[in-house]
């Protein structure tokens, strides 16, 4: 088998990798729940990649996850439930009925209202997909009301933003970023009282509070929270990078090295990054 820039050749590799007796003894094993974790992980690489504008990188990546989901509708399709033609049809289908201003004549010629339109499509699908799962004799989707929409299996940060967006368009929002600003200031001297009561519990309460109000404020600045810990994520490991790397030329180890000459490094490498900014 050689590699091949036709699709089919992917799913006949899976095929191959999933075959009882001829295939790979990792894949013939793995389940929906076992590859899960990998889907995730390819996912957020392909994330890593962007942010890092390595080109190279994405198109490994993005191939990556593609193989994610032929895995998944390879074993789907083993089950008897769908085929992975069966997922390309789905979001072709998807794409085109929510898109009838590009596919078809409609009135949505502004940002705002192919996004209202959005809303309305989907609203329709939500419905048509309940009928099909009642059809097939499944139970209704799990959630309800306003909120039901939004999924748990959301990254928690992810799933913070979705609800405050949710309810932001029934006015359940802030007018404006001060007193959020406020708000976060009340929750941060709640989780202090809580430390110092030394409920772990409650702690761990006031936190959530607080990291569900920043990521309020960064939604109210047009933010996006996930993209911001991301961000000071890969600032953390380039300040900390020089201070292994300025221990090291000293003779130094990082186990050995005292709090306060790491602080002394941290505070230069920030320095280093004022000057070349």
């Amino acid at each position: 088998m050689e590699p091949s820039r036709d699709i089919q050749t992917l799913l006949d590799i899976m095929a191959a990798l999933r075959h009882p007796e001829t295939g790979c003894p990792w894949d013939i094993v793995q389940t929906f729940e076992t590859i899960k974790p990998y889907t995730l992980e390819e996912a957020y690489e392909v994330a890593d990649a962007i942010e890092r504008h390595d080109m190279d990188d994405l198109c490994d990546e993005l191939g990556d996850l593609l193989l994610q989901v032929v895995f998944h509708a390879r074993m789907a399709e083993e089950a008897g439930e769908f085929a992975f033609g069966d997922v390309v049809e789905a979001v072709t289908r998807k794409m085109i009925r929510r898109h009838p201003h590009v596919f078809a004549r409609a009135g949505a010629d502004t940002p705002e209202a192919v996004k209202l339109q959005w809303e309305e499509i989907k609203q329709a699908e939500k419905a048509d997909r309940q009928n099909r799962r009642l059809r097939r004799g499944l139970p209704e989707e799990a959630g309800s009301g306003h909120l039901g929409s939004i999924q748990r299996s959301f990254p928690a940060l992810v799933e913070a933003l979705k609800l405050q967006e949710r309810a932001a368009k029934v006015g359940f929002d802030w007018s404006e970023p001060e007193p959020i600003l406020d708000k976060i200031e009340e929750e941060v001297a709640e989780l202090r009282q809580a430390l110092h009561d030394g409920d772990r519990n409650k702690v761990a309460d006031e936190l959530g509070d607080l990291i569900f109000a920043l990521v309020n404020i960064g939604r109210h600045v047009g933010t996006d929270p996930e993209m911001a810990l991301r961000g000071t994520n890969t600032k953390f490991r380039r300040r900390f990078g020089h201070i292994e790397r300025e221990l090291k030329a000293g003779g130094e180890t990082l186990d050995a090295a005292s709090l306060e000459r790491m602080e002394e490094l941290w505070q230069a490498a920030k320095a280093i990054e004022r000057q070349l900014t």
